[in-house]
């Protein structure tokens, strides 16, 4: 496999900045101060055309004065300056850049102009670079941070790629308040040549990162995307927040780096294709993202909850169990050996909940042990570990009563070595996350976080951590899928389309479109076209009764409502005056035939294209509610097995399919085969733009496709 390129990026020994100056107001010196005081050993080379020194360092007027090819060039200068210095830095050898300037796609038509010129300078030299208008990188490994925003924090196992440079930025004071580290971050800004897919390659692979957090407003390369997270999530969870499914979302992306951004719908559906966990907040972005890198996996659905106060007790486990986690009871025999460490009033058989009790001890050692070593639980969380956020907060109430020891004293007299109480989770190879109220003033809330186990500042989010973790456990337990072996365009698809793109846009006919379909393998209606009463006639005597009558014209659109459609025909007189009805209502229009389709389930499916996408499949209730109730999931074409499966239990209304008022499970193989066959058939057929299949009707557990319509472009892409 060809090395990533940001590997040598992100593990540069020399950086050449061009930017800082000995003015602490100018950005570019805020990021060359971050390089120099925050622990970075290689070498840093200011590149400025005037001073003799910049920060302490020589200074060199261009990079032809440099001593040696540095491994990095770093940019920090106007928008007209990149281009000379990127050729500059091309013409001694450097082969890895990062720019931080703006002013390019995002601006409009002159910086998409410039940025073009950009990358035909970055390839006649075989520079690979990160930006333009991004904020730096951060590599935790070597203590290398080039953001604007000091970085002290030690070294973590969270790994970001962010299309905003806020969120490795003015985001490291915050992620300190809640004790998470970065392994690696990349700002990948306009992604003129590296971008958000080779981020994730990179830290897919990287061994410090033990999970990924990517903020995305658009992906520009769906395929690509897909095949290396599909590679990346089956070993290590990646979550994601995506923020351009909006029209405000998209236009904002636009304008903020030129991101081309998808519907909401259809991010989701190609998240779920890729084993990625979608968050909706920056903060679960990071805060379920650290427990994912922290954490051991859960192996299970079972979760024990400890508490010292029932309130928070009762909102993790609804929590818990809304979404698809059990708090089991625990057995007789673990509840005898829990009560005897806990109030007598109080509950123990999960949640156990120990009602305010200060004895700390028991909450992290004692019961937490207990409960890990009992095989009942595959994980834990905890709410109420707390000591001297709550003692600086009761001071001035109890120091009377403690004869007014100082507070110091105090904390020091009641803080507990709780250093193999933090190593439980990893002994026992159990999560453990905790909800506490203090953040990491509290010295419980402090070795917890410093320990790599995760404290969130409610009950909820706690629990909605661990439902990511067992979301990332199915993940692991998915299978991989198989893609169809269609590989072949079908002679008779190709000749209907063949007479179809004359006219642009042109839609087939329903007969036609069935046809198309049918020649793929998709159930079908069994019809005859027929131009005439006795043609009609004898197609309703060969195909049986009750008979369907459709007028069948491409540009007749809303049959039902102009009396085109008929159902029901139970003998040759209705079939004779349903035609003739027709004809009066479409005269000289050809109709369809076929007998009717008993079943009450109607579901739809559909192929659409998407800019920026490519061809997406949709499934979902169908009928005349298709619209209105909005039911509907979807996938990036070419579909897999397991992602056509995992379709029909996507919808709000999949019960339907199952055993349903005394009707049998629907046929799901065939349900998952018209579903990888729509993608195929986008994939094979470039031409088609459209494929609307409603309703699909089950009769008994039988799809069947009653109604279709195919638009092409009229003329191939």
């Amino acid at each position: 496999m060809q090395e990533n390129p940001l590997l040598k990026i992100m593990n540069p020994r020399s950086i050449a900045i061009a930017g800082a100056s000995n003015n602490a107001m100018k950005m570019g010196t805020m990021h060359a101060l971050s390089i120099l005081k925050d622990g970075y050993g290689g070498t840093l080379y200011p590149i400025h055309p005037k001073e003799e020194t910049v920060l302490g360092c020589r200074a060199y007027r261009n990079p032809g004065e440099l001593p040696e090819v540095p491994d990095l060039a770093f940019l920090v200068v106007p928008a007209p300056q990149v281009l000379a210095l990127m050729k500059d830095f091309g013409e001694i050898g450097t082969k890895s850049a990062v720019i931080i300037s703006a002013g390019f796609r995002e601006t409009g038509d002159d910086g998409k102009n410039l940025e073009e010129s950009l990358r035909e300078i970055s390839e006649k030299y075989g520079i690979r670079f990160v930006g333009p208008n991004c904020m730096g990188i951060i590599n935790t490994e070597i203590s290398l941070n080039t953001t604007v925003v000091p970085l002290t924090a030690r070294p973590g196992l969270l790994g970001i790629a962010s299309q905003s440079g806020t969120y490795i930025t003015q985001s490291i004071p915050y992620l300190g308040r809640r004790g998470i580290r970065f392994s690696k971050a990349i700002s990948v800004g306009n992604e003129a040549n590296l971008g958000i897919i080779d981020a994730l390659e990179y830290l897919g692979m990287d061994e410090q990162t033990r999970a990924v957090a990517l903020y995305i407003e658009g992906i520009r390369d769906i395929p690509g995307f897909l095949d290396v997270a599909r590679r990346i999530t089956p070993r290590k969870p990646v979550v994601a927040q995506y923020v351009g499914g909006s029209d405000a979302g998209a236009r904002s992306g636009l304008s903020h780096t030129g991101a081309l951004a998808g519907p909401d719908h259809i991010y989701e559906g190609m998240f779920k294709q890729a084993g990625i966990i979608r968050v909706h907040s920056v903060e679960d972005l990071y805060g379920q993202g650290w427990a994912l890198a922290t954490q051991p996996p859960l192996r299970g659905t079972r979760i024990g909850v400890i508490t010292n106060s029932g309130g928070p007790g009762t909102a993790i486990s609804n929590v818990l169990d809304n979404h698809g986690l059990r708090v089991p009871p625990f057995s007789e025999k673990l509840r005898e050996s829990l009560k005897a460490h806990i109030p007598p009033h109080a509950p123990a058989g999960n949640p156990v909940d120990i009602t305010f009790s200060m004895e700390i001890k028991t909450l992290t050692r004692t019961l937490t042990e207990l409960i890990m070593k009992s095989g009942e639980v595959d994980g834990i969380v905890m709410h109420g570990v707390m000591m001297s956020g709550y003692i600086r907060e009761a001071y001035d109430h109890i120091k009377e009563l403690l004869g007014n020891i100082p507070l110091e004293d105090l904390l020091k007299a009641l803080t507990k070595d709780i250093s193999e109480d933090i190593e439980l989770p990893y002994k026992y190879g159990i999560p453990l996350l905790l909800s506490s109220f203090f953040g990491r003033e509290d010295n419980y809330t402090e070795q917890y976080e410093d320990a790599n186990v995760p404290v969130f500042d409610s009950p909820e989010k706690t629990a909605r951590a661990m439902t990511v973790l067992n979301r990332y456990r199915l993940i692991r337990e998915r299978s991989a899928g198989t893609f169809s072996t269609v590989e072949k365009k079908h002679p008779e698809a190709e000749r209907i389309l063949a007479a179809a793109v004359s006219h642009s846009p042109a839609a087939l006919d329903e007969h036609s479109a069935k046809m198309l379909l049918g020649s793929y393998g998709i159930p079908v209606t069994e019809e005859v076209l027929a131009g005439s009463e006795q043609e009609v006639l004898e197609a309703a005597e060969r195909l049986g009764y009750p008979a369907v009558m459709k007028a069948c014209a491409a540009d007749i659109p809303h049959k039902t409502e102009r009396g085109l459609v008929h159902l029901s025909l139970k003998d040759r007189d209705e079939v004779a005056v349903a035609y003739r009805k027709i004809q009066e209502n479409a005269p000289g229009v050809p109709v369809i035939c076929y007998r009717m389709v008993r079943g009450s389930r109607e579901i739809m499916a559909g192929m659409t294209r998407h800019k920026g996408v490519g061809p997406c499949v949709l499934f979902g209730l169908g009928g005349i509610y298709a619209e209105a109730m909005k039911d509907a999931a979807f996938r990036v074409a070419p579909l897999s097995d397991t992602d056509a499966a995992e379709m029909l239990d996507d919808i709000r209304g999949s019960a339907i399919l199952g055993g349903f008022r005394g009707m049998p499970p629907v046929n799901r193989m065939t349900l998952a085969s018209i579903l990888r066959t729509l993608g195929d058939i986008a994939i094979l057929h470039p031409e088609i733009t459209e494929i609307d299949i409603n309703p699909i009707l089950i009769q008994g557990e039988s799809p069947v496709v009653v109604d279709a319509l195919i638009v092409t472009d009229g003329g191939g892409r």
